[in-house]
Protein backbone atom coordinates (compact mmCIF):
# COMPACT_ATOMS: atom_id res chain seq x y z
CA UNK A 1 0.00 0.00 0.00
CA UNK A 2 1.56 3.40 -0.98
CA UNK A 3 1.43 6.03 1.60
CA UNK A 4 -0.49 9.11 0.37
CA UNK A 5 0.28 12.75 0.54
CA UNK A 6 -2.99 13.30 1.82
CA UNK A 7 -4.05 17.13 2.74
CA UNK A 8 -0.26 17.73 3.84
CA UNK A 9 2.34 18.56 1.36
CA UNK A 10 5.55 16.76 1.56
CA UNK A 11 7.63 20.38 2.79
CA UNK A 12 5.20 20.07 5.68
CA UNK A 13 5.91 16.40 6.27
CA UNK A 14 9.34 16.84 6.48
CA UNK A 15 9.81 19.99 8.70
CA UNK A 16 6.92 18.33 11.48
CA UNK A 17 9.61 15.29 11.24
CA UNK A 18 12.43 18.00 11.77
CA UNK A 19 10.15 19.40 14.74
CA UNK A 20 9.79 15.91 16.66
CA UNK A 21 13.09 14.43 16.00
CA UNK A 22 14.78 18.16 17.56
CA UNK A 23 12.47 18.22 20.23
CA UNK A 24 13.78 14.52 20.85
CA UNK A 25 17.36 14.57 20.09
CA UNK A 26 17.74 18.06 22.12
CA UNK A 27 14.59 18.43 24.04
CA UNK A 28 13.38 21.88 22.27
CA UNK A 29 10.28 22.42 20.50
CA UNK A 30 11.34 24.48 17.33
CA UNK A 31 8.39 26.17 15.11
CA UNK A 32 8.50 24.82 12.04
CA UNK A 33 8.93 28.33 10.61
CA UNK A 34 12.32 28.12 12.30
CA UNK A 35 13.51 25.04 9.95
CA UNK A 36 15.12 26.19 7.32
CA UNK A 37 13.76 23.86 4.47
CA UNK A 38 15.03 24.15 0.85
CA UNK A 39 14.93 21.69 -2.72
CA UNK A 40 18.57 20.11 -2.78
CA UNK A 41 21.37 21.53 -5.45
CA UNK A 42 20.69 19.74 -8.64
CA UNK A 43 24.19 19.14 -8.46
CA UNK A 44 24.11 17.16 -5.05
CA UNK A 45 22.52 13.68 -3.61
CA UNK A 46 19.01 14.58 -2.18
CA UNK A 47 15.61 15.75 -2.94
CA UNK A 48 15.16 18.65 0.16
CA UNK A 49 17.90 19.93 2.07
CA UNK A 50 17.37 20.88 5.74
CA UNK A 51 20.10 24.15 6.86
CA UNK A 52 21.25 23.05 9.84
CA UNK A 53 23.63 25.69 10.85
CA UNK A 54 21.05 27.93 13.10
CA UNK A 55 20.70 24.29 15.74
CA UNK A 56 23.98 24.28 17.14
CA UNK A 57 22.71 26.51 19.77
CA UNK A 58 20.10 23.52 20.64
CA UNK A 59 22.22 20.65 19.91
CA UNK A 60 25.52 22.35 21.50
CA UNK A 61 27.53 20.36 18.55
CA UNK A 62 29.28 21.34 15.49
CA UNK A 63 26.62 21.76 12.06
CA UNK A 64 27.60 18.50 10.90
CA UNK A 65 27.63 16.33 13.94
CA UNK A 66 24.08 17.79 14.45
CA UNK A 67 22.85 17.09 11.01
CA UNK A 68 24.38 13.74 11.02
CA UNK A 69 22.33 13.09 14.31
CA UNK A 70 19.41 14.44 13.03
CA UNK A 71 19.52 12.68 9.74
CA UNK A 72 19.85 9.66 11.25
CA UNK A 73 16.70 10.01 13.17
CA UNK A 74 15.01 10.88 10.49
CA UNK A 75 15.96 7.52 8.23
CA UNK A 76 14.99 5.77 11.50
CA UNK A 77 11.77 6.86 12.50
CA UNK A 78 10.28 8.00 9.33
CA UNK A 79 9.29 5.83 6.52
CA UNK A 80 8.86 8.39 3.73
CA UNK A 81 12.53 9.16 4.55
CA UNK A 82 14.62 6.45 2.79
CA UNK A 83 18.59 7.67 3.40
CA UNK A 84 20.55 11.33 3.78
CA UNK A 85 23.72 12.85 2.73
CA UNK A 86 25.80 15.79 5.10
CA UNK A 87 27.85 18.44 3.08
CA UNK A 88 29.28 20.89 6.27
CA UNK A 89 25.58 21.90 7.97
CA UNK A 90 23.58 21.08 4.82
CA UNK A 91 21.43 17.80 5.66
CA UNK A 92 20.19 16.03 2.21
CA UNK A 93 17.42 13.92 2.61
CA UNK A 94 16.49 11.31 0.03
CA UNK A 95 12.54 10.88 -0.15
CA UNK A 96 11.33 7.21 -0.63
CA UNK A 97 9.73 6.82 -4.44
CA UNK A 98 6.73 5.65 -3.01
CA UNK A 99 5.72 9.24 -2.39
CA UNK A 100 5.91 9.91 -5.80
CA UNK A 101 4.35 6.95 -7.35
CA UNK A 102 1.78 8.08 -5.18
CA UNK A 103 1.53 11.65 -5.99
CA UNK A 104 1.21 11.02 -9.69
CA UNK A 105 -1.46 8.00 -9.41
CA UNK A 106 -3.79 10.48 -6.99
CA UNK A 107 -3.21 13.21 -9.84
CA UNK A 108 -2.74 11.84 -12.72
CA UNK A 109 -6.14 12.60 -13.71
CA UNK A 110 -6.58 15.84 -11.95
CA UNK A 111 -7.32 18.46 -14.94
CA UNK A 112 -7.39 21.43 -12.24
CA UNK A 113 -4.20 19.99 -10.17
CA UNK A 114 -2.86 23.33 -8.69
CA UNK A 115 -5.67 25.40 -9.02
CA UNK A 116 -7.85 26.94 -6.13
CA UNK A 117 -11.34 26.78 -6.63
CA UNK A 118 -13.46 30.76 -7.66
CA UNK A 119 -14.17 32.75 -4.53
CA UNK A 120 -16.64 35.09 -5.46
CA UNK A 121 -16.16 37.26 -2.44
CA UNK A 122 -12.30 37.74 -3.46
CA UNK A 123 -12.87 40.27 -5.96
CA UNK A 124 -9.82 42.05 -7.67
CA UNK A 125 -9.78 44.35 -10.78
CA UNK A 126 -7.24 44.18 -13.50
CA UNK A 127 -6.84 47.52 -15.29
CA UNK A 128 -4.84 46.89 -18.23
CA UNK A 129 -4.23 47.93 -22.60
CA UNK A 130 -5.52 51.38 -21.30
CA UNK A 131 -5.13 52.81 -25.14
CA UNK A 132 -5.34 56.19 -27.04
CA UNK A 133 -7.96 56.85 -29.55
CA UNK A 134 -5.16 58.52 -30.99
CA UNK A 135 -3.11 56.25 -32.28
CA UNK A 136 -2.54 51.94 -33.02
CA UNK A 137 -1.53 49.74 -30.18
CA UNK A 138 2.35 49.30 -30.70
CA UNK A 139 4.72 46.65 -28.97
CA UNK A 140 4.46 48.86 -25.44
CA UNK A 141 0.65 47.94 -25.68
CA UNK A 142 1.73 44.51 -26.32
CA UNK A 143 3.79 43.90 -22.85
CA UNK A 144 0.81 46.14 -21.51
CA UNK A 145 -1.80 43.60 -22.83
CA UNK A 146 0.11 40.29 -22.24
CA UNK A 147 0.81 40.86 -18.79
CA UNK A 148 -2.60 42.28 -17.67
CA UNK A 149 -4.37 38.80 -19.51
CA UNK A 150 -1.59 36.55 -18.03
CA UNK A 151 -2.11 37.92 -14.45
CA UNK A 152 -5.31 38.12 -14.47
CA UNK A 153 -5.57 33.90 -14.99
CA UNK A 154 -3.04 33.42 -12.86
CA UNK A 155 -5.24 35.14 -10.23
CA UNK A 156 -8.25 33.50 -11.30
CA UNK A 157 -5.96 29.95 -10.79
CA UNK A 158 -5.18 31.36 -7.18
CA UNK A 159 -8.93 31.34 -6.55
CA UNK A 160 -9.24 35.47 -6.79
CA UNK A 161 -12.65 36.52 -8.96
CA UNK A 162 -11.02 38.68 -11.13
CA UNK A 163 -12.59 41.69 -13.64
CA UNK A 164 -10.06 42.39 -16.99
CA UNK A 165 -10.95 46.23 -17.19
CA UNK A 166 -10.02 48.45 -20.01
CA UNK A 167 -10.11 51.91 -19.62
CA UNK A 168 -9.94 53.55 -22.91
CA UNK A 169 -8.18 57.29 -22.84
CA UNK A 170 -10.39 58.57 -25.44
CA UNK A 171 -10.79 62.61 -24.61
CA UNK A 172 -7.60 65.37 -23.66
CA UNK A 173 -5.29 67.66 -25.63
CA UNK A 174 -3.57 64.68 -27.56
CA UNK A 175 -6.91 63.22 -29.19
CA UNK A 176 -8.12 66.93 -30.20
CA UNK A 177 -4.55 66.93 -32.55
CA UNK A 178 -5.59 64.32 -34.32
CA UNK A 179 -9.02 65.38 -34.82
CA UNK A 180 -7.51 68.76 -35.89
CA UNK A 181 -5.46 67.04 -38.24
CA UNK A 182 -8.50 65.40 -39.71
CA UNK A 183 -10.22 68.39 -39.84
CA UNK A 184 -7.69 70.44 -41.59
CA UNK A 185 -5.71 67.89 -43.86
CA UNK A 186 -8.36 64.79 -43.96
CA UNK A 187 -10.33 65.54 -46.77
CA UNK A 188 -13.55 63.46 -45.50
CA UNK A 189 -11.05 60.17 -45.47
CA UNK A 190 -12.47 57.42 -44.32
CA UNK A 191 -10.88 54.05 -43.48
CA UNK A 192 -12.89 52.75 -46.50
CA UNK A 193 -11.80 55.18 -48.65
CA UNK A 194 -7.98 54.63 -47.38
CA UNK A 195 -8.10 51.00 -47.01
CA UNK A 196 -6.69 51.40 -43.41
CA UNK A 197 -7.50 50.05 -40.16
CA UNK A 198 -9.11 52.75 -38.42
CA UNK A 199 -6.81 53.20 -35.67
CA UNK A 200 -4.05 53.41 -37.78
CA UNK A 201 -5.76 56.17 -39.93
CA UNK A 202 -6.28 58.22 -36.78
CA UNK A 203 -2.51 57.45 -35.99
CA UNK A 204 -1.50 59.07 -39.35
CA UNK A 205 -3.11 62.52 -38.70
CA UNK A 206 -1.33 62.35 -35.06
CA UNK A 207 1.63 62.68 -36.57
CA UNK A 208 0.42 65.02 -39.14
CA UNK A 209 -0.11 66.90 -36.24
CA UNK A 210 3.49 67.00 -34.74
CA UNK A 211 4.86 67.62 -38.26
CA UNK A 212 3.04 70.62 -39.00
CA UNK A 213 3.28 72.17 -35.00
CA UNK A 214 7.14 71.69 -35.51
CA UNK A 215 6.83 73.32 -38.71
CA UNK A 216 5.43 75.99 -36.90
CA UNK A 217 8.02 76.53 -34.00
CA UNK A 218 10.63 76.20 -36.61
CA UNK A 219 8.99 79.65 -38.40
CA UNK A 220 7.98 81.38 -35.02
CA UNK A 221 11.59 81.10 -33.62
CA UNK A 222 12.89 82.34 -37.46
CA UNK A 223 10.92 85.49 -36.37
CA UNK A 224 13.07 85.91 -33.23
CA UNK A 225 11.12 84.28 -30.71
CA UNK A 226 12.38 82.04 -28.21
CA UNK A 227 11.82 77.82 -28.78
CA UNK A 228 9.94 77.40 -25.10
CA UNK A 229 7.93 80.48 -26.40
CA UNK A 230 7.21 79.72 -29.76
CA UNK A 231 6.37 75.73 -28.47
CA UNK A 232 3.39 77.33 -26.52
CA UNK A 233 2.55 79.93 -28.67
CA UNK A 234 2.40 78.10 -31.81
CA UNK A 235 -1.15 78.33 -33.47
CA UNK A 236 -2.24 74.87 -34.04
CA UNK A 237 -1.37 74.12 -30.59
CA UNK A 238 -3.70 77.01 -29.58
CA UNK A 239 -6.51 75.46 -31.66
CA UNK A 240 -5.92 72.58 -30.31
CA UNK A 241 -6.42 73.88 -26.61
CA UNK A 242 -9.67 75.66 -28.10
CA UNK A 243 -11.07 72.23 -29.44
CA UNK A 244 -10.77 70.29 -26.13
CA UNK A 245 -12.73 73.77 -24.19
CA UNK A 246 -15.19 73.06 -26.96
CA UNK A 247 -15.21 69.59 -26.38
CA UNK A 248 -15.51 69.55 -22.67
CA UNK A 249 -18.50 72.64 -23.76
CA UNK A 250 -20.15 69.82 -25.35
CA UNK A 251 -20.12 71.76 -28.39
CA UNK A 252 -22.39 69.41 -31.14
CA UNK A 253 -19.43 69.74 -33.85
CA UNK A 254 -16.78 68.73 -32.19
CA UNK A 255 -18.57 65.88 -30.08
CA UNK A 256 -19.20 64.61 -33.52
CA UNK A 257 -16.35 64.35 -35.17
CA UNK A 258 -14.95 63.43 -32.04
CA UNK A 259 -17.32 59.58 -32.16
CA UNK A 260 -16.57 59.11 -35.64
CA UNK A 261 -13.11 59.27 -35.15
CA UNK A 262 -13.23 57.30 -32.09
CA UNK A 263 -15.26 54.97 -33.57
CA UNK A 264 -12.99 54.23 -36.28
CA UNK A 265 -9.89 53.76 -33.67
CA UNK A 266 -12.55 51.03 -31.36
CA UNK A 267 -13.26 49.12 -34.58
CA UNK A 268 -9.15 48.91 -35.22
CA UNK A 269 -8.79 47.81 -32.04
CA UNK A 270 -10.94 45.04 -31.64
CA UNK A 271 -9.21 43.36 -34.49
CA UNK A 272 -5.52 43.94 -32.51
CA UNK A 273 -7.09 42.15 -29.55
CA UNK A 274 -8.59 39.52 -31.14
CA UNK A 275 -5.67 38.63 -33.03
CA UNK A 276 -3.46 39.05 -29.94
CA UNK A 277 -5.89 37.14 -27.86
CA UNK A 278 -6.56 39.07 -25.10
CA UNK A 279 -10.54 40.31 -23.85
CA UNK A 280 -11.92 42.34 -21.24
CA UNK A 281 -14.71 41.93 -19.18
CA UNK A 282 -15.56 46.06 -19.19
CA UNK A 283 -14.27 48.28 -21.41
CA UNK A 284 -14.83 52.07 -19.73
CA UNK A 285 -13.47 55.80 -21.46
CA UNK A 286 -12.09 58.21 -19.57
CA UNK A 287 -15.05 60.78 -20.99
CA UNK A 288 -17.04 58.58 -18.55
CA UNK A 289 -14.92 59.27 -15.35
CA UNK A 290 -13.19 62.81 -15.69
CA UNK A 291 -16.64 64.54 -15.19
CA UNK A 292 -16.76 62.43 -11.80
CA UNK A 293 -12.72 63.00 -11.16
CA UNK A 294 -14.25 66.86 -11.26
CA UNK A 295 -16.82 66.29 -8.79
CA UNK A 296 -14.54 64.69 -6.43
CA UNK A 297 -12.01 67.65 -6.48
CA UNK A 298 -14.48 70.05 -6.02
CA UNK A 299 -15.99 68.31 -2.61
CA UNK A 300 -12.57 68.27 -1.86
CA UNK A 301 -11.83 71.86 -2.29
CA UNK A 302 -15.44 72.14 -0.29
CA UNK A 303 -14.13 70.59 2.32
CA UNK A 304 -10.60 72.41 2.74
CA UNK A 305 -8.37 69.31 2.37
CA UNK A 306 -7.63 70.95 -1.41
CA UNK A 307 -7.13 74.35 -2.37
CA UNK A 308 -7.82 77.02 -5.29
CA UNK A 309 -4.71 79.56 -6.52
CA UNK A 310 -5.21 83.14 -7.50
CA UNK A 311 -5.61 82.34 -11.06
CA UNK A 312 -8.47 79.78 -10.64
CA UNK A 313 -6.37 76.25 -10.74
CA UNK A 314 -7.24 73.77 -7.57
CA UNK A 315 -4.37 71.99 -6.11
CA UNK A 316 -3.55 69.15 -3.33
CA UNK A 317 -0.89 70.24 -1.14
CA UNK A 318 1.20 66.96 -0.61
CA UNK A 319 4.06 68.31 1.50
CA UNK A 320 3.09 66.40 4.39
CA UNK A 321 3.76 63.51 2.21
CA UNK A 322 7.21 64.25 1.19
CA UNK A 323 5.99 65.43 -2.26
CA UNK A 324 5.12 69.12 -3.65
CA UNK A 325 1.89 70.55 -4.71
CA UNK A 326 -0.03 68.66 -7.53
CA UNK A 327 -2.57 70.19 -10.06
CA UNK A 328 -6.11 68.32 -9.92
CA UNK A 329 -8.52 71.51 -12.30
CA UNK A 330 -6.38 73.69 -14.44
CA UNK A 331 -7.46 77.36 -13.97
CA UNK A 332 -9.30 77.11 -17.41
CA UNK A 333 -11.54 74.40 -15.81
CA UNK A 334 -10.13 71.77 -17.51
CA UNK A 335 -8.97 68.33 -16.32
CA UNK A 336 -5.46 66.70 -16.04
CA UNK A 337 -4.74 63.05 -15.94
CA UNK A 338 -4.94 62.61 -12.52
CA UNK A 339 -8.45 64.08 -12.31
CA UNK A 340 -9.78 61.59 -14.36
CA UNK A 341 -7.57 59.31 -12.43
CA UNK A 342 -9.53 59.74 -9.21
CA UNK A 343 -12.97 59.98 -11.09
CA UNK A 344 -11.95 56.20 -12.39
CA UNK A 345 -10.60 55.11 -9.07
CA UNK A 346 -14.24 55.63 -7.38
CA UNK A 347 -15.67 53.79 -10.34
CA UNK A 348 -13.70 51.28 -9.74
CA UNK A 349 -14.12 51.26 -6.15
CA UNK A 350 -18.06 51.73 -6.68
CA UNK A 351 -18.59 48.94 -9.32
CA UNK A 352 -17.08 46.41 -8.13
CA UNK A 353 -16.20 46.30 -4.33
CA UNK A 354 -13.00 45.06 -5.41
CA UNK A 355 -10.24 44.03 -2.42
CA UNK A 356 -7.39 44.92 -5.17
CA UNK A 357 -7.35 47.61 -7.83
CA UNK A 358 -4.30 46.62 -10.13
CA UNK A 359 -3.52 48.82 -12.29
CA UNK A 360 -1.17 47.43 -15.09
CA UNK A 361 0.83 50.64 -16.46
CA UNK A 362 5.13 50.44 -17.42
CA UNK A 363 7.52 52.35 -14.37
CA UNK A 364 7.87 56.02 -15.68
CA UNK A 365 4.32 55.78 -14.10
CA UNK A 366 5.61 55.02 -10.75
CA UNK A 367 5.07 58.90 -9.35
CA UNK A 368 1.72 59.68 -10.92
CA UNK A 369 0.32 56.41 -8.80
CA UNK A 370 2.04 57.18 -5.35
CA UNK A 371 0.23 60.78 -6.30
CA UNK A 372 -2.99 58.98 -6.80
CA UNK A 373 -3.09 57.04 -3.74
CA UNK A 374 -1.95 60.35 -1.48
CA UNK A 375 -4.64 62.37 -3.30
CA UNK A 376 -7.21 59.66 -2.41
CA UNK A 377 -5.97 59.32 1.23
CA UNK A 378 -6.54 63.35 1.45
CA UNK A 379 -9.72 62.98 0.05
CA UNK A 380 -10.78 60.69 3.03
CA UNK A 381 -11.36 57.31 0.65
CA UNK A 382 -10.18 54.42 3.24
CA UNK A 383 -9.77 52.35 0.30
CA UNK A 384 -6.77 54.23 -1.08
CA UNK A 385 -4.38 51.27 -0.22
CA UNK A 386 -6.38 48.60 -2.35
CA UNK A 387 -4.52 50.19 -5.57
CA UNK A 388 -1.51 48.60 -6.41
CA UNK A 389 0.66 49.24 -9.43
CA UNK A 390 1.55 46.35 -11.32
CA UNK A 391 4.83 48.76 -12.41
CA UNK A 392 6.65 47.18 -15.90
CA UNK A 393 10.08 47.82 -17.61
CA UNK A 394 9.60 49.51 -21.12
CA UNK A 395 10.47 47.01 -24.19
CA UNK A 396 13.02 48.12 -26.30
CA UNK A 397 14.32 47.17 -29.76
CA UNK A 398 17.80 47.38 -31.12
CA UNK A 399 17.14 50.90 -32.71
CA UNK A 400 15.77 52.47 -29.13
CA UNK A 401 12.86 53.72 -27.86
CA UNK A 402 9.56 54.44 -30.17
CA UNK A 403 7.72 57.38 -30.43
CA UNK A 404 4.24 57.68 -31.32
CA UNK A 405 3.89 61.17 -32.64
CA UNK A 406 6.84 60.49 -34.49
CA UNK A 407 5.15 57.45 -36.01
CA UNK A 408 8.69 55.14 -35.01
CA UNK A 409 6.67 53.16 -33.11
CA UNK A 410 6.44 49.00 -33.33
CA UNK A 411 3.40 48.68 -35.01
CA UNK A 412 1.64 45.75 -33.16
CA UNK A 413 -0.85 44.38 -35.90
CA UNK A 414 2.53 44.67 -38.97
CA UNK A 415 4.69 43.25 -35.71
CA UNK A 416 2.08 39.98 -35.02
CA UNK A 417 2.19 39.57 -39.03
CA UNK A 418 5.72 39.43 -39.06
CA UNK A 419 5.92 36.74 -36.26
CA UNK A 420 3.40 34.88 -38.51
CA UNK A 421 5.04 35.10 -41.46
CA UNK A 422 8.66 34.07 -39.14
CA UNK A 423 6.25 31.15 -37.93
CA UNK A 424 5.46 29.54 -41.36
CA UNK A 425 9.09 29.75 -42.62
CA UNK A 426 10.60 28.49 -39.38
CA UNK A 427 8.14 25.58 -39.65
CA UNK A 428 8.22 24.72 -42.79
CA UNK A 429 11.72 24.18 -42.67
CA UNK A 430 11.30 21.18 -40.22
CA UNK A 431 9.26 19.57 -42.71
CA UNK A 432 6.68 17.75 -40.67
CA UNK A 433 3.76 19.42 -41.80
CA UNK A 434 2.34 17.57 -45.19
CA UNK A 435 -0.59 16.21 -43.74
CA UNK A 436 -1.85 19.15 -42.54
CA UNK A 437 -4.61 20.93 -43.94
CA UNK A 438 -4.52 24.69 -45.02
CA UNK A 439 -6.69 25.58 -42.56
CA UNK A 440 -4.68 23.85 -39.64
CA UNK A 441 -1.44 25.00 -41.17
CA UNK A 442 -3.11 28.13 -41.01
CA UNK A 443 -3.67 27.84 -37.07
CA UNK A 444 -0.51 26.37 -36.49
CA UNK A 445 1.45 29.20 -37.92
CA UNK A 446 -0.92 31.50 -35.99
CA UNK A 447 -0.22 29.36 -33.05
CA UNK A 448 3.37 29.38 -32.93
CA UNK A 449 3.89 33.05 -34.08
CA UNK A 450 2.02 33.67 -30.81
CA UNK A 451 3.48 31.88 -28.92
CA UNK A 452 6.96 32.86 -30.01
CA UNK A 453 5.75 36.54 -28.60
CA UNK A 454 3.74 35.95 -25.51
CA UNK A 455 6.43 33.62 -24.48
CA UNK A 456 9.50 35.87 -25.15
CA UNK A 457 7.80 38.74 -23.29
CA UNK A 458 6.19 37.02 -20.36
CA UNK A 459 9.59 35.22 -19.46
CA UNK A 460 10.94 38.15 -18.53
CA UNK A 461 10.33 39.50 -14.91
CA UNK A 462 7.61 42.67 -14.88
CA UNK A 463 9.82 44.55 -13.58
CA UNK A 464 12.78 44.90 -16.19
CA UNK A 465 13.59 46.41 -18.88
CA UNK A 466 13.66 44.12 -21.52
CA UNK A 467 14.78 44.06 -25.77
CA UNK A 468 12.48 42.50 -27.58
CA UNK A 469 14.13 40.04 -30.44
CA UNK A 470 11.58 38.32 -33.14
CA UNK A 471 14.33 36.26 -34.43
CA UNK A 472 15.32 34.79 -31.16
CA UNK A 473 11.85 34.78 -30.13
CA UNK A 474 11.04 32.18 -32.85
CA UNK A 475 13.30 28.92 -32.21
CA UNK A 476 12.37 25.10 -31.37
CA UNK A 477 15.13 25.05 -29.43
CA UNK A 478 16.15 26.67 -26.38
CA UNK A 479 13.56 28.64 -23.64
CA UNK A 480 11.04 29.80 -25.78
CA UNK A 481 7.34 29.34 -26.30
CA UNK A 482 7.46 26.90 -29.89
CA UNK A 483 10.42 25.15 -28.22
CA UNK A 484 7.75 24.34 -25.33
CA UNK A 485 4.77 23.93 -27.83
CA UNK A 486 7.39 21.28 -29.82
CA UNK A 487 7.66 19.24 -27.12
CA UNK A 488 3.55 19.16 -25.74
CA UNK A 489 3.50 17.47 -29.51
CA UNK A 490 5.84 15.43 -29.13
CA UNK A 491 4.12 13.70 -25.99
CA UNK A 492 0.64 13.66 -27.69
CA UNK A 493 2.27 11.80 -30.12
CA UNK A 494 3.27 9.41 -27.75
CA UNK A 495 0.17 9.31 -26.06
CA UNK A 496 -1.74 9.03 -29.29
CA UNK A 497 0.65 5.64 -30.01
CA UNK A 498 0.34 4.26 -26.20
CA UNK A 499 -3.60 4.25 -26.88
CA UNK A 500 -3.32 1.79 -29.47
CA UNK A 501 -1.64 -0.33 -26.67
CA UNK A 502 -3.03 -2.90 -24.12
CA UNK A 503 -1.42 -0.69 -20.98
CA UNK A 504 -1.10 -2.28 -17.72
CA UNK A 505 -2.58 -1.23 -14.22
CA UNK A 506 -0.39 -2.01 -12.07
CA UNK A 507 2.06 0.30 -10.44
CA UNK A 508 6.54 0.18 -10.32
CA UNK A 509 7.94 -0.14 -6.97
CA UNK A 510 10.52 2.08 -7.80
CA UNK A 511 11.26 4.69 -10.47
CA UNK A 512 14.77 5.90 -11.87
CA UNK A 513 16.11 9.57 -11.03
CA UNK A 514 15.00 11.23 -14.04
CA UNK A 515 11.43 10.09 -13.44
CA UNK A 516 11.45 11.29 -9.65
CA UNK A 517 13.26 14.74 -11.24
CA UNK A 518 9.82 15.45 -13.57
CA UNK A 519 7.43 14.74 -11.20
CA UNK A 520 9.52 17.12 -8.67
CA UNK A 521 8.56 19.25 -10.99
CA UNK A 522 5.21 18.80 -11.73
CA UNK A 523 4.52 18.44 -7.83
CA UNK A 524 6.68 22.36 -7.38
CA UNK A 525 3.81 23.90 -9.55
CA UNK A 526 0.83 24.53 -6.77
CA UNK A 527 3.74 26.55 -4.83
CA UNK A 528 4.61 28.20 -8.12
CA UNK A 529 1.48 29.12 -9.08
CA UNK A 530 0.57 30.17 -5.34
CA UNK A 531 3.93 32.59 -6.00
CA UNK A 532 3.15 33.88 -9.23
CA UNK A 533 -0.24 34.99 -7.92
CA UNK A 534 1.13 36.75 -5.16
CA UNK A 535 3.90 38.70 -7.16
CA UNK A 536 2.14 39.24 -10.06
CA UNK A 537 4.70 37.40 -12.10
CA UNK A 538 3.96 35.49 -15.24
CA UNK A 539 7.58 35.28 -15.43
CA UNK A 540 7.85 32.54 -12.56
CA UNK A 541 5.12 30.32 -14.79
CA UNK A 542 7.04 30.75 -17.68
CA UNK A 543 10.66 30.26 -16.18
CA UNK A 544 9.09 26.40 -14.66
CA UNK A 545 7.51 25.37 -17.95
CA UNK A 546 10.82 25.36 -19.34
CA UNK A 547 12.46 24.08 -16.23
CA UNK A 548 9.64 21.18 -16.97
CA UNK A 549 9.96 20.76 -20.66
CA UNK A 550 13.76 20.15 -20.43
CA UNK A 551 13.62 17.77 -17.16
CA UNK A 552 10.95 15.86 -19.40
CA UNK A 553 13.35 15.81 -22.60
CA UNK A 554 15.89 14.01 -20.18
CA UNK A 555 13.52 11.65 -19.53
CA UNK A 556 12.18 11.18 -22.89
CA UNK A 557 16.10 11.00 -24.20
CA UNK A 558 17.38 8.86 -22.14
CA UNK A 559 14.54 6.43 -20.94
CA UNK A 560 12.88 3.93 -23.29
CA UNK A 561 8.84 4.86 -23.06
CA UNK A 562 6.98 2.69 -25.27
CA UNK A 563 9.61 0.18 -26.33
CA UNK A 564 9.96 -0.77 -22.76
CA UNK A 565 9.57 -4.40 -21.85
CA UNK A 566 8.28 -4.15 -18.83
CA UNK A 567 4.76 -3.18 -19.03
CA UNK A 568 4.23 -1.89 -15.43
CA UNK A 569 7.51 0.44 -16.09
CA UNK A 570 5.70 1.73 -19.65
CA UNK A 571 2.08 2.16 -18.21
CA UNK A 572 4.15 4.27 -15.53
CA UNK A 573 6.20 6.15 -17.98
CA UNK A 574 2.91 7.13 -20.46
CA UNK A 575 0.51 8.36 -17.41
CA UNK A 576 4.07 10.26 -16.37
CA UNK A 577 3.92 12.04 -19.92
CA UNK A 578 0.10 12.53 -19.82
CA UNK A 579 0.39 14.27 -16.69
CA UNK A 580 3.15 16.22 -17.59
CA UNK A 581 1.24 17.45 -21.02
CA UNK A 582 -1.67 18.39 -19.46
CA UNK A 583 0.45 20.16 -16.70
CA UNK A 584 2.08 22.14 -19.59
CA UNK A 585 -0.72 22.59 -21.57
CA UNK A 586 -2.63 24.74 -18.43
CA UNK A 587 0.21 26.32 -17.58
CA UNK A 588 0.77 27.72 -21.20
CA UNK A 589 -3.07 28.62 -21.03
CA UNK A 590 -1.50 30.88 -17.97
CA UNK A 591 0.33 32.77 -20.38
CA UNK A 592 -2.16 33.18 -23.08
CA UNK A 593 -0.62 30.56 -25.23
CA UNK A 594 -2.45 27.29 -26.68
CA UNK A 595 -0.66 24.35 -27.37
CA UNK A 596 -1.12 22.28 -30.60
CA UNK A 597 -1.79 18.23 -30.45
CA UNK A 598 0.51 18.12 -33.66
CA UNK A 599 3.60 20.05 -34.92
Amino acid sequence: MLPKLESMNLENRITLAAQSAIEKLYGTLLDTNKIPLQQTRKDQKGDYTIVVFGFSGISKKKPEETAQELGSYLKENEDFITDFDVIKGFLNLIISDDIYISFLIENVNNTDFGRTPINPDDKVVVEYSSPNTNKPLHLGHIRNNLLGFSVSEILKANGKNVKKVNLVNDRGIHICKSMLAWQKWGDSLTPEIANLKGDKLVGNFYVLFDKKYKEEIAELVNQGMEKAIAEKEAPLLKEAQQMLLKWEENDAETRTLWNKMNSWVYAGFDITYKNMGVDFDKICYESETYLLGKKLVMEGLKNGVLFKKENGSIWCDLSEDGLDEKLLLRADGTSVYMTQDLGTAQLRHDDFEAKKMIYVVGNEQNYHFDVLKRVLKHLGKNWYNDIEHLSYGMVELPAGKMKSREGTVVDADELMEEMYSTAKVTTEELGKTENFSNNELNQLYRNVSLSALKYFILKVDPKRQMMFNPSESIDFNGNTGPFIQYTYARIKSILRKASEKNISTNWPETIDEKEKNVIQHLYNFPAILKQAGEQYSPALISNYIFDLVKSYNKFYQEISILKEDDEIKKNFRIKLSQFTAENIKNAMLLLGINVPERM
